[in-house]
């Protein structure tokens, strides 16, 4: 088979998965999860329910996929959050900052069911990873308390920033992450 020709059809295989899972989050935002159907998302992808199975066995794997390419999303965001903070002694903040306000805006999970996936295990880990090299990092520019293990403070946080989602402004969700930050910082 020549190379264009693979290339044309990968690209073209990962366009209408790109298309199916776009659909999706549509449904899912306008609908809620509980109302997506298997035809309802070959209509608002434009295919026919026989490409849908093409692809996607069941709307269970459907909505993984989707699931996880929106998790995966939110990594690569604070990553990039983490990686824009101008300074290393700014990083904690922005980090926290950008995963509330992730939260808020998400509101209660609309996919509470999909949580005991294998990539949401991944991803738990991944964001763990990402916040206790920050937290290792802060301790050691005397910026959070070296007094706990850093698991602890990581958890801590993710805990108390679990909170953002009930919240109404973006004043609150400041407050919030002030009083997070507070509880790490180093004791007199």
């Amino acid at each position: 088979m020549p190379k264009l020709w693979t290339e044309t059809m990968d690209t073209h295989r990962q366009a209408v998965r790109d298309a199916i899972l776009d659909a999706t989050a549509r449904l899912v935002a306008r609908q809620g999860i509980a109302s997506v159907t298997m035809s309802g998302v070959a209509e608002a992808a434009g295919i026919g329910r026989a490409t849908l199975y093409k692809y996607f066995a069941d709307l269970d794997a459907i909505l993984v996929g989707w699931h996880e390419r929106h998790v995966a999303s939110h990594l690569a965001h604070l990553a990039a959050v983490r990686d824009a903070a101008p300074a290393r002694a700014d990083r904690l903040l922005a980090i926290l900052e950008a995963y509330a306000f992730m939260l808020r805006s998400r509101g209660p999970d609309p996919a509470p069911q999909l949580h005991v996936s294998d990539h949401v295990v991944v991803a738990d880990q991944q964001l763990r990873a990402l916040l206790a090299e920050v937290v290792t990092d802060s301790v050691a520019l005397g910026q959070v308390r070296p007094d706990m293990p850093t698991a602890e403070l990581v958890s801590f946080c993710l805990n108390a920033l679990a909170a953002a989602q009930t919240l109404a402004s973006d004043l609150a969700v400041q407050r919030l992450v002030a009083l997070t930050l507070a509880g790490l910082r180093p004791p007199n």
